[in-house]
């Protein structure tokens, strides 16, 4: 876990800490405040001045001043602001930018990513999820991916335009969240495919890792939703890619975790939106029974959403399972609930079922989010793990983990498990596991202050590696200590190839989303 100061300049300049150039000689960002400094400007003509109240970042030497390209919206370096760049959702990791770009523009984003090639910048675009004021929101990564220490941080919040939503389309830019769009596209008789449980992350953000929810056996991931996507590469060039054009990088940004480049709009496929859903929560203490019920659900396809979730018994002396399986209707059509449940091995006595309408479904997790933030739980260390494992060896991971988690690991947080076949996965580098089935296994802990983070961690790295030796892979939003070049060539298989490639040719500095570790 990295912790860097805040830089001295931005700590005494305060809010009118506004970035005009690079110090290429310190290597730091040149920002207004009292007093002037003056450079020969690289860019702007030999003797230009940097103006009145220009100083020098952290360490900063006499030399030239790279004077930042004319932007439609700023880059700002006050402490403030950097403070709230410098961590994600998860707590764990402080990473604090040097400057962060509040983009008025996709063409901001560009230009601000061409100087930080040629300068040797980082540069992370960060989602801003969440509800609430400014300051509560925050990357939804839980280890620090979104981070760009020492470097450029961009506000996805200032991408925030619903392009178009028309009969099976929508154009978003990046910074639009899934709540937004599900709610633009309801209005018109349309929804998203596939919907995360949290609604409030970033189209861009989630289409970085890949966006995984209830619906992902039937349409896959979000990624697999995904028709064309407007790209900034490493170099700053702004690109269109789709599966006829531009393909490397249409398939190396989609669950790409950020290395490729850096989506800023995307064309997204929507289905006719449903007016209600009937929500089943079937119960089982038998993990044989469990497993079976869910994959013959999978095969069948006779629900439209499918979830699963591990949970403590009654007596709180060990582990039993549940399923919330979700039929969409219209009108008066109600689904014959006898037939749905047809077959299957639950334990029939603790059935419920809800019927509410399809938005409140999926808007369901708001009033557990609430419920997180009033307990003070929201802004604790989360150390969270998300896997996907091969369904011949599920069985056999989670006995071990239920073995080795405690109600403490859990606290007030969730751990899900369900399954979903493998070839409704399409994007390349959402590397899955080798079996026509696969299983998430997604352990979101929301533990209880002061809990030993550490211990959660080494935790997390041991499911990790014995989730591996049994065939397993990871999502790129969770908490895993240590990865090294190893981890991720074996990770990625195959594909590993592919991913160095495109690193190489789109971002050739090597400056994207350094908070992946995937490349270092």
């Amino acid at each position: 876990m990295s912790k860097s100061a805040l830089p001295r300049r931005a700590l005494l300049a305060g809010a009118a800490a506004t970035v005009i150039g690079w110090n290429t000689a310190g290597r730091s960002w040149a920002v207004t405040g009292p007093g002037t400094v003056t450079w020969p400007s690289r860019e702007a003509g030999s003797g230009t001045e940097a103006g009145p109240g220009a100083e020098a970042g952290p360490g900063a030497e006499a030399g030239e001043l790279a004077a930042l390209p004319p932007l439609d919206g700023s880059v700002v370096a006050d402490p403030d602001t950097l403070a709230r760049f410098a961590g994600d959702f998860g707590h764990l990791v402080t990473a604090v930018p040097r400057a962060v770009l509040r983009p008025g523009s996709v063409r901001d984003v560009a230009t601000a990513v061409g100087f930080a090639h040629r300068h040797r910048i980082p540069v992370a675009m960060n989602g801003r999820s969440g509800t609430g004021s400014t300051a509560e929101l925050e990357s939804h990564s839980s280890y620090g991916q979104a981070t760009a220490p020492g470097g450029l941080a961009i506000d996805a919040r200032g991408l925030d335009r619903i392009v178009s939503v028309a009969p099976g389309r929508a154009v978003v830019e990046a910074g639009v969240t899934w709540a937004q769009l599900t709610d633009a596209a309801l209005a018109r008789g349309w929804a998203p495919p596939c919907l995360t449980d949290y609604l409030h992350l970033s189209v861009g953000g989630t289409l970085s890792v890949g966006g995984i929810g209830g619906a992902v056996q039937r349409y896959g991931l979000q990624v697999d939703t995904v028709e064309s996507v407007d790209v900034v590469t490493g170099t700053g060039q702004l690109v269109t890619a789709s599966p006829t054009v531009n393909r490397e990088l249409f398939d190396a940004v989609l669950a790409g975790g950020g290395q490729a480049g850096i989506i800023v709009r995307a064309t997204l496929r929507l289905v006719r939106a449903r007016e209600r859903a009937l929500v089943f929560s079937l119960f089982y203490d038998d993990l044989a029974a469990y497993l079976a019920d869910q994959e013959r659900l999978t095969a069948e396809q006779r629900f439209d959403l499918q979830v699963g979730e591990v949970v403590r018994n009654a007596a709180g002396t060990g582990w039993r399972y549940k399923a919330e399986l979700v039929a969409h209707y219209d009108g008066t059509a109600v689904p014959d609930r006898a037939q749905l449940l047809h077959g299957l091995h639950h334990l029939a006595a603790e059935t419920t079922v809800v019927d509410q309408t399809a938005r409140a479904y999926a808007f369901r997790v708001d009033g557990f989010a609430d419920y997180l933030k009033a307990a003070g739980l929201w802004g604790q260390p989360k150390p969270w793990l998300s896997l996907f494992l091969p369904a011949s060896t599920t069985a056999t991971f989670l006995r071990e983990a239920e073995a080795l988690l405690t109600p403490e690991d859990l606290g007030a947080g969730l751990l899900l498990c369900y399954p979903f076949r493998t070839d409704r996965f399409t994007r390349p580098m959402a590397v899955m596991p080798a079996e026509p089935v696969g299983w998430h296994f997604d352990l979101l802990s929301f533990p209880a202050p002061g809990a030993d983070t550490a211990a959660a961690l080494r935790r997390n790295r041991l499911l990790y590696d014995r989730a591996v030796a049994l065939g397993g892979k990871r999502y790129l939003i969770g908490a895993i200590p240590g990865l090294i070049r190893t981890d991720w060539r074996r990770h990625y298989g195959s594909r590993w190839p592919g991913a160095v490639a495109a690193k190489r040719r789109f971002d050739p500095a090597g400056i994207l989303t350094p908070g992946q570790g995937i490349h270092t």
